[in-house]
């Protein structure tokens, strides 16, 4: 195994894996070499397009670039002839989708749940940990396989994956980590390996065929795309992939997430370059907001309010929807909605009534703007959506629908993508201390090991907390005021608040509780003195746990 390295943690016997055998069947000789030839093919293109992303922000920045519709791209939108790919076995039906980790208990109550697709995601609900990345492709190597169930040792409880008599079985869908990670206990020729190729390699190469024999494929959620040339790499990847293990071209489906402001410029190019493996576009909400606020985050005329204001409902997200939707539509594929982060208020009947009544709305909005399907966090909430999608949407989608040609119809301008002005919205000092207690509390979570996290009845994920982090940035270097209180939000004011909410959660947590380590992480951000592109690479580094030397490759399985 020439060029590979593995500095995965080993213990005090140096036991090769030392909780268990499980990723003993994932790490082997024969995956690695295969994830190790995308990366040598790879790994310079992607490097290439990660600086493009750096020099087109930092001209964003200084005012010297804006954003549009590229001109070299013009013939592929005028092209009216071209279509994504057809509907894939399992696919035909997304109505209703969930996600979650790959996580043993959430992967079994995923499978059945009363939901088309089940979103098993490796990106912004894992704190990718050398054990919750490997495990969680061996968990899924055990579910492809009909061999999930469990006992959870805390409780005794047996989980175990449900018959479905006279319904399909759900269909997986796993999203890897995003083209800007890497993952670190592995290296190839030197360098760290694309946590992308990583995750979405070892899944390939372990389960194509067994999906296939299964009466689906390996289909795939790619994220935080910002161009086309980021989704061609993506295709280029997908075609070299189903070369090496002989599979069909156009057996691999992928859905973007469009959730960058840059990538919603370029939709239909995205669409394009993957369209013999294309499934769509899905709207990507909270990344989309954070990637609105940190693509225009200096210039003082899009600064955006409390994060509660910042609805479906507004000028940009109303515009990126129905561009979205329209795009996909006349493409022939899925457009899907987004997240309804909602969890069950056990205790409390009005506010658990209050909180499943916004679900409806967003369901409701959602089909009818022409959504094919939507998303939801918890099992509890796929009733309200099934039942939304089923009144208005009894066909399995509805991608006949195109808006554009319906009379009197407006398609988006690039300008309609930007605008940020929101009517009422208003920017307070709790909407302050709500974004530092949010970003404090995810944070604290991810640092031990865990990336999806409750807090106040809604699953917060990395998106959520990044949201919440360049709100404040944003409000700090512009030197917003307070509406409620009239203070100025200056570095002082954002530093003292999170020094309150620190020793506030510090009280009533754990003494291995890591917010003290979350804090140090985020002042810099919050009082405006740096800005990191993701929280996740900032926080990485923490929760990487290498071996002083590799592990031997030769002690590893074929």
């Amino acid at each position: 195994m020439n060029g590979i390295e593995i500095f995965a943690p080993i213990d005090s016997s140096h036991q090769l894996w030392p909780e268990a055998t499980a990723p003993a069947k994932i790490i082997t000789k024969s995956a690695l070499e295969f994830v190790a030839t995308l990366q040598r093919t790879h790994g310079k293109t992607r490097k290439e397009l990660l600086e493009a992303r750096n020099v087109r922000q930092q001209a964003i920045d200084k005012g010297t670039a804006s954003l549009g519709l590229l001109d070299s791209t013009a013939h592929i939108r005028n092209d009216a002839s071209w279509k994504g790919a057809s509907l894939a076995p399992g696919l035909e039906d997304r109505r209703v989708e969930i996600t979650g980790p790959p996580e043993r208990k959430m992967i079994v109550n995923a499978l059945n749940a009363d939901v088309s697709t089940y979103m098993s995601d490796f990106e912004d609900s894992l704190a990718p940990t050398w054990s919750n990345v490997t495990w969680g492709q061996a968990h899924l190597y055990d579910a492809i396989r009909g061999q999930i169930g469990f006992s959870d040792a805390k409780t005794g409880k047996q989980y175990d994956i449900l018959s479905r008599p006279h319904r399909k079985p759900v269909t997986l869908i796993v999203r890897p980590r995003g083209w800007h990670m890497e993952e670190k206990h592995v290296l190839v020729d030197g360098e760290p390996v694309s946590a992308s190729l990583f995750d979405f390699g070892l899944y390939f190469y372990h389960n194509a065929k067994q999906l296939i024999s299964n009466g689906a494929g390996p289909y795939f959620y790619v994220p935080k795309m910002e161009s086309h040339l980021e989704a061609r790499l993506w295709n280029n990847v997908f075609v070299q992939a189903q070369d090496l293990l002989h599979i069909p071209q156009g057996t691999i489906r992928a859905t973007a997430l469009l959730e960058t402001l840059p990538g919603a410029f370029e939709m239909e190019e995205i669409i394009y370059e993957l369209r013999d493996h294309s499934s769509g576009l899905n709207c990507g909400r909270w990344d989309y907001i954070f990637s609105t606020i940190k693509t225009l985050k200096n210039d003082s005329s899009h600064i955006l309010p409390d994060r509660a204001d910042v609805t479906m409902s507004v000028p940009f997200m109303s515009a990126y929807v129905k561009k979205l939707v329209e795009v996909c539509h006349r493409r022939g594929v899925h457009a899907m909605g987004g997240m309804a982060a909602q969890i069950p208020i056990k205790n409390d009947i009005q506010a658990n009534e209050a909180a499943m009544a916004r679900v409806k709305a967003d369901k409701l909005r959602e089909v009818k703007a022409g959504h094919d399907g939507t998303w939801v966090a918890h099992p509890a909430l796929a009733s309200i959506a099934n039942d939304i999608f089923n009144q208005y949407m009894p066909q399995p989608n509805q991608i006949s629908f195109n808006p554009f040609t319906l009379d009197n119809y407006q398609p988006p301008t690039p300008s309609d993508l930007t605008n940020t002005h929101i009517d009422g919205g208003r920017i307070t000092e709790a909407g302050i201390r709500k974004n530092i207690y949010i970003a404090l509390c995810y944070m604290e979570a991810w640092l031990r090991g865990q990336g999806c996290v409750p807090i106040d009845y809604l699953m917060e994920d990395a998106a959520t907390a990044e949201v919440s982090r360049a709100q404040l940035y944003q409000w700090v270097i512009h030197k917003c005021t307070t509406q409620d209180t009239n203070k100025p939000i200056t570095p002082e004011l954002t530093t003292s608040i999170l020094a309150e909410e620190l020793a506030s959660l510090e009280k009533t947590a754990s003494q291995q509780n890591k917010f003290a380590q979350a804090a140090r992480h985020l002042l810099p951000e919050v009082s405006g003195h740096q800005f990191n592109n993701f929280l996740t690479t900032l926080l990485y580094d923490d929760i990487t746990t290498l071996s002083p030397v590799p592990v031997d490759p030769a002690q590893l399985e074929e």
